[in-house]
């Protein structure tokens, strides 16, 4: 099938993740579903469908989204001589109105974290400590090294162990790249290791295991845990979640003074213009920079 051999080479050629890989699976056979052939699609056709996408309700940004996987998946068919054309050179991109993106401030973070430890620190019942000393690893370790949340997940079992004050990641298309830790990242992910190592030592080569026999804690469990940290620490449920604490690492070093240039570095991302996004910090200390220090900003 085209669209597994298309699925095959994102893995193979650009190291494309498990979740990216299902994205674009999702957005091809929807895309499928409406037109029968992708072969033999023109570029008419092709419009149609995306017309439907906004009539049921689709927002810009999954439009674009679409359209950019259907591109992608085109060009492929004609490199691999599968088609001698590519109709989806008719298409605009949608344009989708960026929002900034969800963060917490320092304090909620902080608030957040003590929450975390405290729980850590009351839990008496084995399992309940275990899981308590796990959520504070968790959230150290995310704010301190603003991870994305498949890589801190995915962390080897290994990564608790020696004194080193880093991690080396594994990113997105295989990269690797240098994160440093702070004390409290160190401690709190050692002291959970520890527990872990008396109730089930060397069973998982992850650092945060399932339940399971196999794998590790799962994205949405994280999610569901941080929830309940978030709600005792009085902050509300739909302003939390694994990605915004990413977010909050990003923010929160941008507003003490951190270079773009560093940020993109330890967020692992390969252009520059994904890290942009936190601009509007940069220019409102910018603002706050002129108004507080230029002559005619302190005359006013």
């Amino acid at each position: 099938m085209d669209i597994e051999a298309f699925l095959e080479m994102l893995a193979a050629e650009r190291g494309a993740s498990a979740n990216t890989l299902a994205a674009y699976r999702r957005d091809l056979l929807d895309a499928l579903g409406t037109v029968s052939d992708l072969r033999e699609v023109g570029g008419d056709g092709v419009r149609d469908y995306i017309a439907t996408l906004a009539a049921r309700g689709m927002s810009p940004a999954t439009q674009s989204r679409r359209v950019s996987a259907l591109r992608q998946f085109f060009r492929f068919l004609l490199s691999e001589g599968l088609r001698s054309d590519d109709p989806t050179i008719v298409l605009d991109r949608p344009k989708p109105l960026r929002g900034l993106p969800k963060t917490l401030s320092v304090e909620e973070v902080g608030t957040l974290l003590d929450t975390a430890r405290a729980r850590a620190d009351r839990e008496a019942p084995p399992a309940r400590r275990l899981a308590a000393a796990r959520m504070r690893a968790l959230l150290e370790l995310l704010y301190a090294t603003g991870l994305r949340v498949s890589e801190l997940l995915g962390l080897p079992a290994s990564a608790a162990t020696g004194e080193r004050p880093f991690l080396i990641v594994t990113g997105k298309g295989g990269r690797e790249r240098l994160v440093p830790l702070n004390e409290d990242a160190r401690l709190s992910m050692r002291a959970y290791r520890a527990l872990l190592d008396e109730r089930q030592a060397g069973r998982s080569p992850f650092l945060f295991p399932a339940a399971s026999a196999c794998g590790h804690l799962t994205r949405q469990a994280f999610a569901r845990d941080l929830k309940e940290v978030g709600i005792e620490a009085g902050i509300s449920p739909a302003r939390l979640s694994p990605h915004v604490l990413r977010h909050a690492f990003a923010t929160h070093l941008l507003s003490g003074g951190a270079d773009l240039r560093a940020v993109q570095t330890l967020l692992g991302h390969a252009d520059i213009s994904t890290t942009q996004i936190y601009t509007h910090i940069l220019e409102e200390r910018m603002k706050t920079l002129v108004q507080e220090h230029h002559p005619l900003g302190r005359m006013r």
